[in-house]
């Protein structure tokens, strides 16, 4: 089985391509073992697709299937570019729907993505909870999203409670500047993560509605690099730098 180690603003995924759907859970779960497999944040397995470029099969670490992952969706994008499966400009489904991006400054081992990603819906503006103002709002996957003066109150424990209660990812941003700082907990992966792109597109949204912020900015995630968000007549649009760490051949062994 020929594999793509692929980190994406710290984010990272294994990608592998095949002709055919199936429950790859077990699988999903070896892969991405940071001890006994090759270690990554989630699986994305490409399959054809009549209508579109592809399709993909997207697993979380513990082997729960997810329907979005905005920085997965960057990495899949130039995966796929660089194996046959699409042009520059792309268009592909997930279990949210049907996903654009465009790959540019390509080579092998990078490139900047940018993704469309799924329209966002808010879905509750007054969760109150140990004293913070959370709004649930849903990216291609539920995150909760709080604004805070600073993201050092992250406190893992409340996170926890908060996935647990509300079966969502949990995110605390700050303004800095023009700009936001991020910080997900990510479920699934069940810790924090480096970066979430849905999940910073959830925060970015949350500060435009309450004018916080302007409809094009960067945002910095724990990782430390640099992702671009903004809006467009559609969408929230997502861009950033993917590099693909390494390709490996791997022998099943379940």
């Amino acid at each position: 089985m020929n594999l793509a180690k692929y980190s994406a603003s710290g984010n990272d995924f294994v990608i592998f391509s095949s002709d055919s759907k199936e429950d790859r859970t077990e699988l999903a779960k070896v892969l991405c073992h940071r001890q006994n497999g090759v270690g990554a944040d989630g699986l994305i397995v490409l399959v054809p697709n009549d209508r579109y470029d592809f399709e993909w099969e997207f697993y979380n670490a513990d082997g729960s299937h997810a329907d979005m992952c905005g920085n997965g969706s960057r990495a899949c994008a130039h995966y796929a570019l660089n194996h046959g499966y699409a042009q520059e400009s792309m268009s592909f489904l997930t279990g949210a729907g049907v996903i654009n991006a465009e790959v540019s400054d390509n080579t092998p081992k990078s490139a900047m993505v940018m993704s469309e990603l799924t329209p966002p819906e808010i879905l509750d503006k007054n969760i109150n909870y140990n004293g913070k103002t959370w709004w649930l709002i849903n990216t291609g996957v539920p995150h909760l999203v709080c604004l805070e003066d600073n993201v050092n109150s992250f406190d893992l424990v409340e996170a926890r409670e908060l996935r647990d209660k509300y079966n969502a990812n949990v995110n605390i941003s700050c303004v800095v500047g023009e700009n936001l700082q991020v910080r997900t907990y990510e479920r699934g992966v069940e810790d924090e993560t480096l970066a979430c792109g849905t999940g910073m597109a959830a925060c970015f949204y949350r500060a435009i509605m309450e004018k916080e912020v302007s409809d094009a900015i960067e945002v910095y995630p724990t990782s430390g690099e640099t992702l671009y968000l903004g809006i467009n007549e559609r969408t929230i649009t997502f861009k950033g730098r993917v590099i693909n760490t390494f390709n490996t051949e791997w022998e099943p062994i379940i």
